[in-house]
């Protein structure tokens, strides 16, 4: 939290101190709550990984697409999402391979979407690094929010966009639901929303990505 200018014990930049006074910290954490932060912080990283670890498999994944001018369009993709036993980034890194189950038409009124493909995902932190972005080939990073233990909330920005996606696991992992939203210079552009339900359970960790 920021203070506002003057409060505290710590004049507002620019003011002197008067004869005497010394510059005091607004707030000097105690050691234990300094260790309690760190615990809270590799608990949290923790948690992120497991909830990862999670959504490893194959998933068959029925999308709904609503764009700008009211025109909605449907598509069924398969995705399997896989780790890697050694990242060479990160705390833990993924590969994301997609295609087609179902087009109903999709890629050919929309041929700047990626019918098939293949991406890798780094988690850092608090952050997911990918290969490529979500509506452009060149590399992307997003900041991550957990809402609970079965809950992420990914935020990106890139190029002209900025993207908001809420992944939410249910029923002991049997299915996912996915709401993504896209801006684009501000005007929102596009609204999916994925209903995902696994097919195969998580395969052996792959060696280290190419």
């Amino acid at each position: 939290m920021t203070l506002p200018p003057g409060s505290g014990t710590t004049p507002p930049s620019g003011f002197p101190l008067e004869h005497g006074m010394h510059r005091v910290p607004v707030f000097v954490p105690h050691p234990a709550l300094v260790h309690g932060a760190s615990h809270s912080r590799i608990q949290l990283d923790s948690s992120l990984r497991r909830w990862f670890s999670r959504n490893l498999g194959l998933w068959r994944s029925r999308r709904l697409y609503f764009f700008a001018d009211d025109e909605a369009l449907r598509v069924d993709m398969l995705l399997r999402v896989e780790s890697f036993s050694e990242p060479i980034e990160g705390e833990a890194a993924y590969r994301f391979t997609w295609w087609p189950e179902k087009e109903y038409g999709f890629f050919d009124k929309k041929p700047r979407y990626v019918r098939e493909g293949t991406m890798e995902a780094y988690l850092c932190g608090h952050q997911l690094r990918r290969s490529r972005g979500y509506l452009c080939g060149s590399p992307t990073k997003s900041q991550i929010r957990q809402v609970d233990e079965h809950e992420l909330i990914f935020e990106s920005h890139y190029q002209e966009w900025d993207i908001l996606e809420h992944i939410r696991l249910v029923d002991q992992d049997r299915f996912r639901a996915r709401s993504i939203y896209s801006w684009r210079d501000g005007d929102l552009e596009l609204v999916e929303i994925h209903h995902e339900s696994r097919l195969e359970s998580p395969s052996e960790p792959l060696g280290e990505p190419v």
